[in-house]
């Protein structure tokens, strides 16, 4: 989604008395006083504009992403317009998608934390600032851009946690995001911990078969919490009408989520095909048993939809709400809740669980891609490249998808198979990933583009329809190119796992030459599929010889179709 820009930024202001910080002991969220906290949220996101539903889209669950967003949390006059109705519902919390980090929050913020609500905060951005689940890749970009709005929003004292995914993974057959989606929560996890926040890393998932959906929430879950999500969300929409416990399907899902040593909570609720909404899960929801194992829920949706959901409209001018008997039910609904007070925090132990092997409802391996380095992308990027991507190019993320799968088409038939794309792919179910598998789109394309050329190194075979020029400090000879990517990989910790750092004033995050410990599930493959750290550093730019990665690559690049080279 891209935002429509309307207000500039506003001069900092100073926050009130801090919000009582809310953590997680196990499965359960705890106040500073150690009782239990419960999500009352109201999901508070304008709708933006639905995406062209393209074939990739069809294959991975037929719905139209947004391709626009709306940051609701950056017009002072909207949060203070709304406040009220927020008041009136008696929510404590509100579930935010994308925000812009450029501009300012500061007034939405202390409105709401003046008010006692807390935001669980989306840091992707849909369409082409989320990780693909058609391709998936857990790259520099992303990396970069989900520190950018987590430096921006994490000094407020009512941010409860970031979301670093919604229903990525949507079907079985795409549960090979699955691991790019733990490697993020990973990451995020080890940079907030870095910069002293205690934020929560939350997912939210979509619903679906029972092993399914608890096959992903157990993989999410497991392994202890240098690696798992500290909250994990079901979006949910099963208690249709006068439903009840049982009718709903609930009572599967609380048996289900039982055991998941995380806190849980509905991300999205509030089924709209039965209409009216009674609103009657909302009682379920804060009582046992669903109370055992969930810690309360989002309602969606305080905006208006175009597919019937939303509990206000608008004046024409924007600045008067109306209200439905929606939002009065949910209104009673929420303001009669009392959830029990239990367990006691003191009484609760931390669990781990252990990670499910791979299955017929989740084929993703327990090897999670390595952590993005930004400064072994530059470094390749700029000493090992012969062929650069342009400015222009770079930033249309659609047209560098099909560049991508052209240029590794073009490299794979030119060379006879001597060279491919592997150390640009990644493979999320064999647990394999490329030396280069983390760099962003742009690099990677002009690495494959750079491949290519030096097979015929004429300054028409790094053209690419004027999609890419030459690079001024190119290498003279293939060898050369080879050599200064194995330097630029020595040179830096290419692979495992380390601490991100924040985001310089260039836009990309700074390499932090710390490692972080790793256990069997969290420790990242070598780039070449089980090659070793020394093999890994001989990076080939070209054949003769297969360049080495050895796994097949499935696109990994945002905007772009699958493909298979």
């Amino acid at each position: 989604m891209k935002l429509s820009l309307t207000l500039l930024g506003l001069p900092f202001l100073s926050l009130a008395a801090a919000l009582p910080k809310i953590t997680r002991t196990g499965k359960y969220l705890y106040d500073e006083t150690g009782g239990r906290f419960y999500i009352k949220g109201v999901a508070y996101q304008p709708q933006g504009e639905a995406a062209e539903n393209t074939e990739a889209n069809q294959a991975n669950g037929g719905f139209p992403e947004p391709e626009s967003f709306h940051d609701p949390l950056s017009s002072p006059q909207n949060c203070t317009r709304d406040l009220p109705y927020l008041k009136q519902l008696g929510v404590n919390s509100v579930r935010v998608y994308s925000v812009n980090s450029s501009l300012n929050h500061d007034e939405c913020m202390k409105t709401f934390s003046d008010n006692g609500i807390y935001v669980l905060l989306d840091v992707s951005l849909p369409l082409n600032g989320s990780i693909d689940r058609a391709s998936p890749s857990w790259s520099t970009n992303l990396l970069n851009e989900y520190i950018s709005t987590i430096d921006t929003f994490r000094n407020y004292d009512n941010v409860l946690a970031f979301n670093i995914g919604n229903e990525v993974v949507n079907q079985v057959s795409n549960t090979n995001a699955a691991p790019y989606v733990k490697a993020a929560a990973r990451d995020i996890k080890a940079y907030l911990k870095s910069v002293g926040s205690s934020a929560l890393v939350g997912y939210s998932a979509t619903d679906g078969d029972a092993d399914f959906r608890n096959s992903l929430a157990e993989y999410l879950t497991c392994g202890g919490d240098d690696i798992a999500v500290d909250l994990y969300g079901l979006n949910n929409y099963e208690w249709c009408g006068d439903a009840n416990y049982n009718s709903s399907n609930w009572n599967t899902i609380v048996s289900g989520f039982q055991d998941i040593p995380v806190a849980t909570y509905m991300s999205e609720y509030g089924c709209i095909f039965q209409p009216p909404r009674l609103w009657t899960e909302v009682a379920a929801l804060f009582s046992t048993p669903v109370s055992d194992v969930f810690s309360g829920g989002v309602a969606f949706s305080y905006f208006p939809t175009s597919d019937g959901y939303g509990m206000v409209t608008f004046s024409a001018d924007g600045n008067s709400v109306t209200t439905s008997d929606d939002f009065t039910r949910l209104s009673t609904q929420y303001n009669a809740t009392d959830p029990p007070n239990s367990p006691a925090q003191s009484s609760v132990t931390a669990g781990q669980t252990t990670c499910p092997n791979e299955s017929a409802s989740l084929v993703a391996s327990n090897t999670l891609p390595p952590t993005p380095n930004q400064g072994v992308c530059d470094c390749i990027n700029q000493k090992a490249l012969s062929c650069l991507v342009t400015s222009s190019t770079a930033n249309s993320p659609t047209i560098v998808g099909d560049l991508l799968n052209y240029a590794c088409t073009l490299l794979g038939t030119s060379t006879n198979g001597t060279a491919n794309c592997d150390p640009i792919g990644g493979n999320g179910t064999a647990g394999t990933y490329g030396e280069l598998s983390y760099c962003s789109p742009a690099v990677k394309l002009s690495y494959a583009m750079s491949a290519y050329y030096e097979f015929n190194p004429v300054d028409s075979s790094c053209d690419f329809s004027g999609n890419a020029t030459l690079s001024p400090t190119r290498p003279n000879t293939a060898q050369d190119a080879s050599s200064a990517a194995s330097q630029c990989l020595s040179a830096e910790p290419s692979g495992g796992t380390f601490t991100p750092s924040p985001v310089s004033s260039s836009g990309a995050s700074q390499t932090s030459r710390s490692t972080s410990g790793t256990n069997s599930a969290s420790a990242s493959a070598s780039a070449s599929g089980g090659a070793s750290s020394g093999d890994v550093r001989a990076l080939r730019i070209l054949g003769p010889g297969s360049i080495l990665g050895g796994v097949a690559i499935l696109g990994a690049i945002l905007g772009g179709g699958l493909m298979v080279v």
